[in-house]
């Protein structure tokens, strides 16, 4: 399905912001990048200006993962009956890593220029990153194996919802794999890990 001007511009805007940084990258080189004439002020009939262009990114982002995690815990809540936990567990931090790796260009514009808009950085914190800890602690909560188990959830989750963030972004600032470890053995790691800061799981009653 193509692309609308607008969401062509979103697209382009940010990978550029990416690539070059926010204050580098100016409206023409967005128009010309969205297929636009550069310098003709066809970026102003969408956006008020280039903030609002990243905001709008940045914005419909957040929007998108909200969306993509309630699939994501749908799909994997139906595969409680026919999944061990380790492999269960395995999926939601494959999912995890998925997702991160989706914001690669996000990662970079945050990391590189946000801080300069608080405002915007509100918005990855409660529409990016919190909806994976939130996730995580509803998913957790919802298994057989732990359904009545208490336990500091949050805790956990910031532990293992932390891990998998920090493995993407470590990769994208600084070029290599942490700990040399490739994502097979990170996977594996993440699961034992887990599996190891739970209680004994309750035995299910069919």
């Amino acid at each position: 399905m193509s692309r609308s001007t607008r969401e062509r511009i979103i697209d382009e805007s940010l990978r550029l912001f990416a690539e070059r940084g926010y204050s580098a990258t100016s409206v023409a080189e967005i128009e010309a990048a969205s297929g636009l004439s550069p310098g003709a002020g066809g970026l102003y009939r969408h956006f008020k200006s280039k903030y609002e262009v990243l905001a709008a990114a940045i914005n419909e982002h957040a929007a998108r993962t909200r969306s993509q995690v309630a699939g994501s815990l749908a799909e994997l809540s139906a595969m409680e009956s026919s999944a061990d936990l380790e492999e269960r567990l395995s999926l939601v931090c494959r999912a995890g890593l998925a997702k991160v790796r989706e914001e690669s260009e996000l990662t970079r514009v945050f990391f590189r220029d946000l801080s300069q808009f608080p405002e915007l950085v509100a918005v990855v914190r409660e529409g990016l990153l919190q909806p994976m800890f939130d996730a995580i602690v509803t998913w957790f909560r919802a298994q057989p194996e732990y359904r009545d188990v208490e336990i500091d959830w949050w805790g956990i989750a910031a532990v293992l919802g932390g891990a998998v963030v920090h493995y993407r972004l470590f990769q994208e600032t600084v070029g290599e794999l942490a700990g040399h470890a490739d994502k097979e053995q990170f996977v594996t790691a993440w699961v034992r890990l887990a599996v190891g800061l739970l209680p004994s799981p309750a035995p299910v009653i069919s």
